[in-house]
């Protein structure tokens, strides 16, 4: 992206001031050099979001921004009905509620050291992934529908974890306002045997080592202590999710004219948020958030039982689980007032400050952990919400590296076999299904995940606490 058509507000925060058809200016988080490797469309694009009727404040883009469908991966806008708000399946994803929930393993690097091979295949075997992954449930059309009114805590009454897991999951684990009967029997029958796995992509179950502490106080109230090991689980509401997106879009494109809407980019095909379609999308998406939230605690109890079937039965608390491609209705202060806007995060996590009433009792004191998933090779980090996040992009921080290359372009520059190899001689144990999903993913085809963090910390919009680093990565 070209700087010089920036303006420059601080060392992280840059401005496109409104012009033509925009409603609102659009604010870039990052710093000079990973706004120099951004690519041009994800300027484009956060303008045209700029433009969209009841848009409040501004147009957002996260420091691991990069080129999506609609918004940028990374982008961040929020609704006002009374404005005419509007609701978009392009501003969601097709992924919807994809997200990461890291556990605690209270075990020591020299621990699962001493047991990886075996801790890998027994991972491996027990968490289904790759392209169209299958696993071991299977939902009929009525427990379908009970699953996505209740998420994770459906999941916790079919025994599927524990009560106290949902302390620490978003929306307490079960989203509000699910309608089943606006998702397609087509979404239904493509979810049916996909509970309880990873899928492909950039999904991962990563054991990982505290590398480094950077916020002392707030890893001891989260628990962490360095060269202890965690568990991320990284996926989302599968098929079923894909298939709402791609239904509603079409959907929303087909009626916007209608309504008076004229969208600046067809992939941001929108309709406001009390029409029809927009109510019936509100109803799918949040059942795919359900969808979403029971899936990683299913998964969360398949790598329960793997760890127990190597080390003496270790609990595997959880702790936090967020979603990155959702909208909430969420209270927040414009020109001093409270208001009630729909957020739309893409490739953006929620990272609310300190004493706010959605987190747990043990993280009012904090604020929210925030998990930055890392790339197969490189770190991850968590994070802490603050309240300056509020006034900066709607308590909104990014959510991992971000692609600096097309999987199309990754795959003429690595192989997937010689990847393993060269991860495996790092200390680094790869199980996959698919050597041309890791070379898709290939770690050099991600922004530098350290940069994006720091620029995270350095414009405020979450704190660095943890840095963490992989020791075992299962992929699709």
């Amino acid at each position: 992206m070209d700087i010089a058509t920036l303006e420059r507000w601080s060392e992280c925060e840059w401005m496109i001031a409104p012009q033509g058809k925009m409603r609102v200016p659009a604010i870039i988080y990052a710093t000079e050099s990973l706004i120099a490797d951004m690519d041009e469309k994800v300027r484009e694009q956060i303008t045209n979001v700029a433009k969209l009727p009841g848009i409040i404040k501004a147009a957002y883009c996260m420091p691991d921004a990069h080129w999506g469908y609609g918004f940028p991966i990374g982008g961040v806008a929020a609704f006002d009905p009374a404005e005419g708000g509007i609701i978009s399946a392009g501003g969601v994803g097709f992924d919807v509620s994809c997200g990461v929930r890291t556990l605690h393993t209270g075990l020591k690097v020299a621990d699962v050291e001493a047991m990886k091979e075996q801790l890998a295949d027994a991972l491996f075997q027990a968490v289904p992934a790759g392209l169209g992954s299958r696993g071991k449930i299977h939902l009929d059309n009525e427990a379908m529908r009970a699953m996505l009114r209740g998420g994770a805590r459906w999941a916790v009454e079919q025994g599927y974890g524990r009560q106290e897991d949902l302390e620490f999951v978003e929306e307490g684990g079960c989203m509000a306002g699910a309608e089943p009967g606006e998702v397609s029997e087509q979404a239904l029958k493509r979810q049916q045997d996909e509970m309880g796995t990873l899928g492909s992509g950039n999904h991962y179950l990563e054991v990982q080592r505290i590398a480094e502490i950077l916020d002392a106080e707030t890893a001891r109230a989260f628990g962490l202590e360095r060269d202890e090991v965690v568990v991320s689980i990284h996926c989302g509401s599968r098929g079923l999710g894909h298939q709402i997106g791609t239904e509603y879009l079409k959907k929303m494109a087909t009626t916007a004219a209608g309504h008076g809407i004229e969208l600046p980019d067809r992939e941001l095909a929108c309709a406001p948020i009390f029409s029809e379609v927009g109510r019936s999308y509100l109803g799918a998406m949040r059942a795919a958030i359900n969808c979403a939230l029971a899936n990683r605690q299913i998964i969360t109890h398949l790598v329960r039982q793997a760890f127990a079937s190597v080390f003496s039965s270790p609990e595997l608390p959880l702790i936090y689980d967020v979603s990155h491609n959702t909208c909430k209705v969420e209270p927040h202060k414009v020109d001093g007032e409270l208001q009630e806007l729909y957020v739309h995060r893409k490739g953006a996590t929620r990272a609310f400050g300190p004493g706010h009433p959605a987190l747990p009792d043990v993280y009012q004191a904090t604020g929210q952990p925030v998990i930055i998933g890392g790339t197969m090779g490189t770190a991850s980090h968590i994070l802490v919400g603050t309240n300056r996040g509020e006034a900066l992009s709607f308590s909104s921080s990014c959510h991992g590296a971000g692609r600096s290359m097309s999987r199309h372009e990754a795959l003429k520059h690595w192989q997937g076999r010689s990847l393993v190899d060269s991860l495996a001689s790092q200390g680094i144990l790869i199980r996959t299904r698919s050597y041309r999903g890791v070379a898709e993913e290939a770690p050099g085809a991600y922004k530098d995940v350290d940069a994006v963090a720091e620029a995270a910390h350095a414009s405020g919009l979450s704190r660095r606490v943890a840095k963490l680093t992989p020791v075992i990565c299962i992929k699709g």
